[in-house]
């Protein structure tokens, strides 16, 4: 490499030393912009009405102001002969640098040119650049870091909004809340069942679109409330609607008057129960006895957690006393046919003195006792309907239990279709769908088919006899639809009438009333630090 080939890569690399202090102190520069334009953003949200997104774009535009001032700071190129004569300034070289770089492209120059370069390149050979440009932090790097703790105070003051302004938010939450809760509500009445007639499923699922309207559009209180009032006529027409068919009425009313289900067969209804009782065991325990071997269970808690600082021959008393106190309401669940594997690990937990996890293995206990005594009550109360189910397709059709009468009626179809019935066997079956037909003569059709039904039996005529029951079977099932609909737009109305208390009242969805609601504070919520 000759001489003027290594004084020009001196200067390169000032020249790119040079470049690089330009974009260090232009990256301070982007950061002292940055931190100015970050605290104007949260004064801003302090002081105006404005949404806090105002303060992370603040804050995304001074860390964009970054590599902004570093790219701006760094933007010129120096060239050779600006090293050079930076060179000259810094290292004291009277212009030897940038004499020779002039010398090197001129062709008068004869042999002074050799002795020229020859100077310049022994006194650049003693500069180094990074010592003679060193990376300092600016002048102006004070003001950052006052910008920065000034916004990092700023952070912690509560924003100041006016009363009008903080019933606005807290009515905007409200709002969103209300509206999430009514998309909710509305996917599972969806999910449990799809209302069969049309405008009745356009008006549930126009729930949900109003929820989803309540959580978007930012309405007012007054706005919402209409909407929500409206909304609700709506649903209040559509069951009007189905209320003027006076057999869903009745046989909602008769459904009501008995007790019983009627969207439930004996069949489900028997299945239930089995796996009830298969679940409880052969000695089925009652509620009450559940209840009360839990009562003692808690009591002997109780007893255990005072137990626990006891050492020495008083701790030892007290927990041979415990055991015995275990062990007999051990022997008491299994007479009751409740064998308690968490007593056995409670015995042998106290028997280690470990009260600790003689305290959980309780608690579990007394989680399955919990869990026996809802399943006893719910057996219970299972039989209890199975008791009021209908016997044959009258009482069901008394009873209001229209998913029961359309099983039977199904059931008599099946027999009807397959050949081989007796004329005692047709005459038996007329019997029965004759005094179905006059407890379902309220039931609109449903009562005359199946008087049709008995005539065309008690005839013989199997056929029409099956047709006809098919009729009566599909209008029965036609009303239970029309009820299904009808508890569908019922359930969407008690969530609106929810919806509207919520918000007239300034409430969270799930605060009881008289509860506390979403509130701001008097003065605002506290800053974001």
């Amino acid at each position: 490499m000759s001489e003027i080939e290594i004084l020009q890569d001196t200067l390169r690399r000032t020249a790119r030393r040079q470049r690089l202090m330009g974009a260090w102190r232009g990256l301070w520069g982007g950061l002292l912009v940055g931190a100015g334009v970050y605290l104007v953003a949260l004064a801003v949200f302090k002081l105006l009405p404005v949404p806090p997104v105002a303060i992370d774009l603040g804050l995304w535009l001074g860390l964009a102001c970054l590599p902004a001032g570093a790219a701006w700071g760094g933007r010129r190129r120096v060239t050779p002969s600006e090293a050079a004569r930076l060179l000259d300034a810094r290292a004291g070289l009277k212009e030897r640098l940038g004499t020779a770089l002039e010398v090197a492209d001129s062709e008068k120059a004869g042999l002074w040119k050799g002795l020229v370069i020859h100077d310049a390149l022994g006194a650049a050979a003693r500069v180094e650049p990074r010592r003679l440009l060193p990376l300092r932090l600016p002048a102006f790097t004070r003001w950052t870091v006052v910008l920065l703790a000034v916004a990092a105070g700023v952070g912690f003051v509560p924003e100041y909004r006016s009363a009008a302004r903080r019933q606005s938010a807290l009515d905007a939450a409200v709002i969103e809340d209300v509206g999430r809760n009514l998309v909710q509500v509305t996917k599972r009445e969806l999910a449990r069942r799809v209302p069969a007639e049309a405008p009745v499923r356009e008006a549930v699922e126009g729930v949900g679109d109003l929820g989803e309207r309540l959580q978007t559009a930012r309405l007012t209180r007054d706005d919402a409330l209409r909407d929500l009032t409206k909304a609700t006529e709506s649903l209040k027409e559509q069951a009007l609607e189905l209320a003027r068919n006076p057999a869903l009425r009745r046989l909602e009313q008769a459904a009501r008057n008995s007790g019983s289900s009627s969207s439930q067969t004996s069949e489900a209804l028997q299945r239930q129960i089995e796996s009830l009782q298969k679940a409880l065991g052969d000695k089925a325990p009652s509620e009450d006895a559940a209840r009360e071997l839990q009562k003692e269970l808690k009591s002997m808690q109780q007893e255990a957690r005072g137990m626990a600082g006891q050492e020495g021959a008083a701790g030892q008393a007290a927990r041979e006393q415990m055991a015995q106190a275990v062990s007999e309401l051990a022997r008491k669940a299994e007479a009751m046919g409740l064998p308690m594997e968490s007593l056995d690990e409670a015995l042998a937990a106290l028997a280690q003195a470990d009260v600790e996890q003689f305290l959980k293995d309780l608690d579990l206990a007394s989680q399955d006792l919990e869990r026996m005594a809802d399943m006893a009550r719910t057996l219970a109360q299972l039989q209890q309907q199975a008791e009021r189910q209908g016997r044959d397709l009258g009482e069901q059709l008394q009873n209001g239990q229209a998913q029961a009468a359309a099983e039977t009626l199904r059931k008599m179809i099946d027999q009807l279709q397959k050949s081989g019935l007796t004329p005692e066997q047709l005459a038996g079956m007329a019997r029965e769908v004759a005094k179905g037909a006059e407890a379902g003569r309220n039931y609109g059709e449903v009562g005359e088919l199946l008087r049709k039904a008995s005539e065309s039996l008690g005839k013989g005529e199997s056929a029409a006899g099956a047709a006809e029951l098919a009729s009566a079977r599909e209008e029965l099932e036609r009303l239970m639809e029309q009820m299904g609909d009808a508890q569908s737009l019922m359930a969407a109305m008690q969530a609106l009438q929810k919806a509207q208390l919520c918000v007239g009242n300034g409430q969270c969805w799930g605060t009881k009333p008289g509860g506390s609601s979403i509130g701001l504070g008097k003065g605002g919520k506290g800053g974001r630090g």
